[in-house]
This record gives structure tokens, C-alpha cells and sequence, in this order.
């Protein structure tokens, strides 16, 4: 841990405090479905003492219920005082979005409730594609070439493993682009954080050399992420955001929400999205009932089965699928859907369990295990239970 971290979190010990009601989602005590009151507990102290840092929020839902829901203050204009002020690989313009020690942006937006999801929007991203499958207005399939939507006398090293590249490839990070983002975010080689330092996204990742051939090695890449909302204009002809927000989160009862936006004003779905602790949850919500929201199917037939099936070997023993972490958990074989953003966002769905668990916190030089000290807390609290069949 930084030496200056550690003194900021004597110095700043985290309130644990009643979150609102959430609104859309009723509510039940633990025990009526199957959760033990003392775990909850146990991770909730995890994240009021600072054995699990900088914890912000945490939602607990089981059967379609929310069952246990927290916030934690931070001052983190203070915590992050000198860092907002000193130009880094996570500060490259001082002052803004982009800025990740700004309080005014980071981690909530404007003083508001609303936290940023990182990389969780990747989550997002890849779920407004398949409502826009759903819909017919994404009407490419996944194996349509990547470069299909450039000019290609303006791409940089075009070359045939390129040309193979295909939208499926940027789903699943075997992209074959030459990018390296398993640097810490701070490191200035990291391909997110040069990718974030420029103007014009799109281009600086369309022009990377291409290392591997597409489709054989796992490379996470939030610059594949980005290329998404440039796909998604010329396919739909229609801005991701305004189309998310008419026909992915209107359905969910999602109402507020900011996302940010690129200097050359494209919409930032590798990190951008700000959500509410229980509107993420809602994504989690939506994937374990199978694309279908009270009764409304919103997400292609499909879709989450291939979304959450490993596509490929991934990190740490994690495999990933569209744009999911999928990782070991429990018994042999069982395995738990994360969205993961950097600095300790998380949307984790047991789904043997029908269990949603939503976090949020601004760890954001060192979140390593963040997601397993969760887990490791909750899991002896979970007992065998059926859902009612109007639970969800």
C-alpha cells in the first residue's frame, strides 16, 4: 500500500451509513431468504473498518429482494489532495473527467449519488448490444470484420491478421491488437491510460499494430471496449447512450444516470457510466433472469447464456465471455458473473444462488483480491433456499 494511503485511511475512518430505500426493488429481511444476518454483518464490518478500503457502497439482493443495503463516507478531496493536483497516468489533464483523483468527478459525479462504474460500463455496453439485437436494430452478426466500419486508407498497419479481427474478437478481448492494460493503471505504458490522454480514441486504438492473430490470446483492452460506440453509431445509426437510455434503461426504472464522453465527444463505454449502487445491481438483476425484466424480455434470447459462457482462458484463473468476468466459485464447475471496474466497482451474480451483490468503492491505486474478500465474507452466510416463483 502507498505510504500515503495508509496514513489516509488512519486518518479517515470510514461512517457506515442507512442507504435510501432503493427505489423499483422490494425489500425483505435476510433470513426470509436464506441469508444470514451475522455475514452481512461480518462484510459490512469488513467495509466500515477499513479491512476492506475505501469501501462506498454495497447492496445485497436474493430472489429478486434487496436484503441488506449500506453506504460508507469518504473524504476524498482530502484523501486525494496531493494527486489531484500532481499530472499523472490516472491525472494526464489536471483537472476534469479524466482526472481520477477530481472530486468533482471521482468517485461520485458532481456531489451526487451517482458513482462511477469504470469498467462495469464495459458490462453495460455489451448489454445495450444485445438489446439492440433484441431489437433489430443491430442487425451485423458478431463475426462481421472489425474493419468493416473504417476506412481502411486511414487505418494504421492494416495488415490480414487485422482483417480478421471481427466484432465478436472485441467482446471477448482477442482482439490481437498489440495493447497491454495488465500494467497498473498508473503506469504510463499502460495502453487505457494512453488511450485516455489523447483526443481522438477511436483512432489511437484502430491503429495499433496487431500482435497476435484474433481470436487466440486473452489481452483485456478497454480500448476494444471503446471501439463500441463508434460500431454501434454507423450499425444503428443511432448514439449508444440515447439508444441505452430509451430502450435498456427506461425498461429498468433507470432515470439517472451521467456518462462521460471523450474529447472528441463519443460516448466512453470502456469506463464512463455513472450509475446509482441499486440501478447497477439492476444489470446483475436483469442477467440472472435471462435478459427478461418484469416480464419484458430486453436482451436478445441468448444473449446472457453466450454473454456469461467462458469464451476464452482469461487472468487468474478467470475465464470471460462477453464482456464478463466469470470466475470460480463454490463447488467444481460453478461459476460467478462479475462486472469489474477498477477502484473495487463490482456487479457479482451467484446464480445457483439467485444472488446479486453490488459494490462500489475508490481503491483506485490497489484493488488486487477486492472481489474475493467479498466473497470469502458473504459465502458461509448462504443457505439453501428456494425462491418463490413472484420473487423475481
Amino acid at each position: 500500500m502507498h505510504r500515503w494511503l495508509a496514513l489516509a485511511l488512519l486518518a479517515a475512518t470510514p461512517l457506515a451509513l442507512a442507504a435510501a430505500p432503493s427505489d423499483g426493488w422490494p425489500h425483505a429481511q435476510p433470513e426470509t431468504v436464506g441469508l444470514a444476518a451475522d455475514a452481512l454483518a461480518r462484510l459490512d464490518d469488513a467495509m466500515s473498518d477499513g479491512t476492506i478500503p475505501l469501501a462506498d457502497s454495497l447492496l445485497v439482493a436474493r430472489c429478486g429482494k434487496v436484503v441488506y443495503e449500506r453506504r460508507y463516507a469518504h473524504d476524498y478531496g482530502r484523501l486525494f489532495h496531493a494527486e489531484a493536483h500532481r499530472r499523472g497516468p490516472l491525472n494526464a489533464h489536471l483537472t476534469g473527467p479524466y482526472n481520477y483523483f477530481d472530486p468533482a468527478w471521482h468517485p461520485y459525479f458532481h456531489g451526487t449519488d451517482l458513482h462511477s462504474m469504470q469498467s462495469v460500463s464495459k458490462s453495460v455496453t455489451a448489454a445495450i448490444v444485445g438489446t439492440a439485437i433484441q431489437r433489430g436494430n443491430f442487425k451485423a452478426s458478431l463475426d462481421t470484420p472489425v474493419l468493416k466500419y473504417f476506412d481502411t486508407t486511414k487505418v494504421r498497419h492494416v495488415d490480414a491478421a487485422k482483417r480478421r479481427m471481427t466484432l465478436r474478437h472485441l467482446l471477448t478481448m482477442t482482439t490481437g491488437l498489440d495493447w497491454n492494460e495488465d500494467l497498473p493503471y498508473d503506469d504510463p505504458k499502460n495502453g487505457s491510460s494512453l488511450m485516455e490522454a489523447g483526443r481522438d480514441w477511436i483512432q489511437f486504438v484502430i491503429d495499433q499494430p496487431m500482435a497476435h492473430e484474433p481470436g487466440t490470446t486473452f489481452a483485456y483492452s478497454s480500448g476494444a471496449a471503446e471501439l463500441w460506440a463508434h460500431i454501434f453509431q454507423l450499425e444503428t445509426g443511432q448514439d449508444i447512450e440515447q439508444y441505452a437510455r430509451r430502450h435498456l434503461f427506461a425498461p429498468l426504472g433507470i432515470t439517472r444516470y451521467h456518462w462521460k464522453r471523450t474529447p472528441m465527444g463519443v460516448v466512453d463505454t470502456e469506463g464512463g457510466l455513472y450509475l446509482s449502487t441499486a440501478d447497477m445491481a439492476k444489470l446483475g438483476e436483469l442477467y440472472l433472469r435471462d435478459g427478461v425484466w418484469k416480464g419484458q424480455r430486453v436482451l436478445a434470447p441468448g444473449w446472457v447464456h453466450d454473454s456469461v459462457s467462458p469464451q476464452v482462458d482469461a487472468t487468474f484463473g478467470w475465464k470471460y465471455g462477453y464482456q464478463w468476468w466469470l470466475l470460480p466459485y463454490g463447488t467444481e464447475g460453478r461459476l460467478a458473473w462479475a462486472a469489474d471496474g477498477i477502484g473495487g466497482q463490482y456487479v457479482i451474480v451467484l446464480p445457483e444462488d439467485d444472488l446479486v451483490i453490488a459494490v462500489t468503492a475508490w481503491h483506485i491505486l490497489d484493488d488486487k483480491d477486492y472481489i474475493e474478500k467479498v466473497l470469502e465474507r458473504i459465502r458461509p452466510g448462504i443457505q439453501h433456499h428456494r425462491c418463490a416463483p413472484d420473487d423475481a
